[in-house]
């Protein structure tokens, strides 16, 4: 009778092996299982009815925030969230509606990022915060204030309403803000002002430069200040304005005819400044910089 072949003897420890291979290799799956859940985009949409004049605030540490006018008195939010390390708090008290990105245990710039698109009533008064930004907003009547570290600001076809924006670095864009009360902090961030005028427009940069393109309107106050950065201004030669133009340590130079003043202070050093007037001088310019270059043009 022939004797059954016997099992190969298995060697040791390899059975214990194999099994802490596959259960690694479980784990391994359940891991990038989690990771994938939790850096998959996640979008959401909020609706709130308020009345005329409201007050909309959105926070967001990391991303983009994008507000456009919407249709009657409804604010429609949406948002999309980078990963399951950032919620959207959303709360709505009376007239007013708060939007801010809480960020959870260990979220950062990539997880933590959420892009907003904003739809407000026209007249809503508007604040955006953003470390990074970028900020947007547009074709809106109603007031405008943002604020940011890094964050590029934008801001186009605004009528009658405040704009109010402060940066470190961001650069800052204006185009077609028309009897606005405008007001610019930035510590370097360039910034760029076309087609603006109102009663009052005023920038202030320590290092950033500051570039005008407008007509300088009718009966405003325009005040471009720099501490190291140049200042560049174009506007048409029938401009109505009063200059007074002045860098401690740079050049300037001007293309405006200007009339000049008989009662001055004391004598202006022509490779300094320049002091003089334009058509019926309707709106009053200030150009100053310590060690920034001043350009007056005409168009």
């Amino acid at each position: 009778m022939k004797a059954l072949n016997p099992r190969p003897a298995r060697e040791p420890g390899k059975g214990l092996f194999m099994q802490s291979k596959l259960r690694a290799a479980a784990l391994l799956a359940v891991v990038v299982t989690l990771g994938t859940a939790g850096t998959a985009q996640v979008r959401k949409e909020y609706r709130y009815t308020v009345q005329s004049h409201a007050s909309i605030t959105v926070t967001n540490d990391y991303g983009p925030i994008s507000v456009t006018p919407a249709q009657g008195f409804t604010v429609i939010v949406r948002a999309t969230l980078a990963s399951n390390k950032v919620e959207v708090d959303q709360d709505q008290h009376g007239n007013r509606v708060d939007i801010v990105s809480h960020l959870l245990a260990g979220a950062d710039a990539d997880s933590g990022r959420v892009e907003y698109e904003v739809q407000v009533p026209s007249d809503a008064s508007v604040s955006l915060h953003s470390t990074s930004g970028p900020l947007r907003a547009e074709k809106l009547n109603g007031d405008v204030t943002m604020e940011g570290a890094n964050a590029a600001m934008e801001v186009h076809d605004i009528s009658n309403a405040h704009v109010h924006l402060k940066t470190l670095n961001g650069p800052v864009t204006l185009t077609n803000i028309r009897q606005g009360h405008v007001e610019i902090t930035s510590v370097s961030g360039d910034v760029s002002l076309s087609g603006v005028s109102g009663p009052l427009v005023q920038v202030n940069s320590t290092s950033g430069k500051i570039h005008y393109d407008g007509d300088f309107g009718y009966s405003g106050d325009y005040l471009l200040t720099s501490h190291t950065g140049d200042i560049d201004a174009i506007a048409p030669s029938d401009a109505s304005i009063d200059v007074s133009a002045h860098s401690v340590k740079g050049a300037v130079e001007n293309d405006f005819p200007l009339e000049p003043k008989t009662h001055l202070l004391a004598p202006i050093d022509k490779a300094r400044a320049f002091v003089g007037t334009a058509g019926k001088a309707a709106s009053k310019v200030v150009l100053h910089t310590i060690s920034g270059k001043i350009r007056l043009k005409t168009r």
